[in-house]
């Protein structure tokens, strides 16, 4: 069980030490902790993916402070750029003032098309199938064996009529409810045994059979606020900060140039969570953003607003959010085993309600950067240290490299090797 309430702030311990405090309060034992340190094998990356030449390393960290349900959790990440991580704890930090994060999610189900073609007649092949829909459903769930689970079952079989460019076609959804699983691989043996059923039913030709990664029927949903006197001591300031980021928000509900950008941040904080246990990630960002153009224009993911006293800013996100906790690389990925461990979710319900809240943190997070400092402040800070290490910097040298290129507004690659190669860099 995690208890987030025994980690001493991690950035006041050395770096070797993090991952001990972080297994002591989550009860990780001394194998998980050499998994996570270890990451991935050469021999394990050469059963995951074909000619295999090496394995590629990112920073895993854990964002701090998450109340989600009540529930304080660590969330691991794993992401390249900086201030992504700081920035979720901060807004997390923030969003605890008001209880946190509350979350909800649907029932994990996931759609499965076979698309059928030269149907003689559309009308009538969608009348058989609907009639058929229960015998399909059992012989799915009970009379095939490559279909029958203990942990997925079927539980829907809709058929409708879509416009091609070569004329109308029939396409069949076969809905699951994938349990703890993404479901993937079950939802595609599904469609190819029932292809030859569906070719006999509709009297057409049967061409792809495949899941679809538009999981619109499993939602992971969040909700949170900020108060309005935490972005500022002076309360005019606090305010007008708030309104701004009311304001930017708009921006991108309106702008799809904006909303890129907006949406960008969000799945920094989503995608960083979803590799870190071994998810899709993909699959989700590709979910996402048709979801955000679902009402014919292309918005934003989340949005923030003033609540009716206007005391605080409260932020909302709703996407289809198709993770597991079992199969795939979050079985044989042992650090991926290990994030699902620290997280100490009791199912991919629970992690779907998690990442949202971390993408809603991390949105605020950029949000509050843009209304009242602009986001090059912070984000140069930790850049700045990249391009230090980049120059050649190295032990206490980055540190002091990347403070000066920011005092000096001028965190470039040259002039950190000025400051590697002389006075400066010593």
């Amino acid at each position: 069980m995690t208890d987030a309430n025994k980690v001493p702030r991690l950035r006041s311990l050395p770096i070797d030490q993090r991952l001990t405090a972080v297994a002591r309060a989550v009860g990780l034992s001394e194998a998980d902790v050499a998994a996570a340190r270890a990451g991935l094998s050469l021999e394990q990356a050469g059963h995951m993916i074909e000619n295999v030449v090496a394995t590629y390393a990112l920073p895993l960290g854990i964002a701090e402070n998450f109340r989600v349900n009540g529930r304080d959790v660590l969330v691991p990440m794993v992401v390249e750029e900086a201030s992504v991580v700081a920035a979720c704890g901060y807004a997390a930090k923030l969003a605890r003032a008001r209880g946190g994060f509350a979350a909800s999610s649907s029932d994990p189900i996931m759609i499965g098309q076979i698309q059928a073609l030269d149907v003689p007649d559309l009308d009538a092949a969608l009348a058989r199938i609907a009639a058929e829909v229960p015998a399909l459903i059992a012989w799915l769930n009970t009379g095939n064996t490559s279909t029958r689970s203990t942990h997925a079952r079927a539980v829907g079989i809709e058929g409708r009529v879509v416009t091609g460019a070569e004329g109308p076609f029939l396409v069949v959804h076969v809905l699951y409810d994938c349990g703890d699983a993404m479901g993937a691989n079950l939802i595609n043996t599904a469609c190819e045994a029932l292809a030859p059923r569906i070719e006999a039913l509709t009297g057409g030709r049967v061409n792809l059979r495949i899941l679809s990664n538009y999981s619109t029927k499993r939602l992971a949903s969040a909700r949170c606020e900020i108060p309005v006197a935490a972005l500022s001591e002076d309360a005019t300031e606090a305010l007008a900060a708030a309104e701004r980021i009311v304001e930017a928000s708009v921006f991108a509900e309106s702008d799809p140039y904006r909303a890129v950008t907006h949406n960008k941040g969000v799945m920094n904080g989503i995608d960083a969570v979803l590799m870190a246990t071994g998810n899709d990630w993909r699959a989700v960002e590709a979910a996402a953003h048709a979801w955000a153009a679902r009402e014919g224009h292309y918005g934003a993911m989340t949005r923030w607003r003033l609540n009716a006293a206007g005391d605080a800013l409260v932020g909302e996100i709703e996407l289809p959010m198709a993770v597991g906790t079992v199969g795939g690389a979050t079985r044989s990925h042992p650090s991926a085993q290990v994030a699902l461990k620290i997280l100490g979710l009791t199912g991919a319900r629970a992690l779907a309600e998690v990442i949202v809240c971390v993408g809603l943190a991390q949105n605020f997070g950029a949000l509050r950067a843009l209304a009242m400092e602009g986001i090059q402040r912070g984000h140069m800070g930790l850049h700045a240290r990249q391009v230090a290490i980049a120059a050649g910097a190295t032990g206490e040298k980055i540190e002091r490299i990347a403070a000066q290129m920011v005092s000096e507004g001028n965190v470039r690659a040259a002039r950190a090797r000025e400051l590697v190669g002389g006075a400066g860099g010593g």
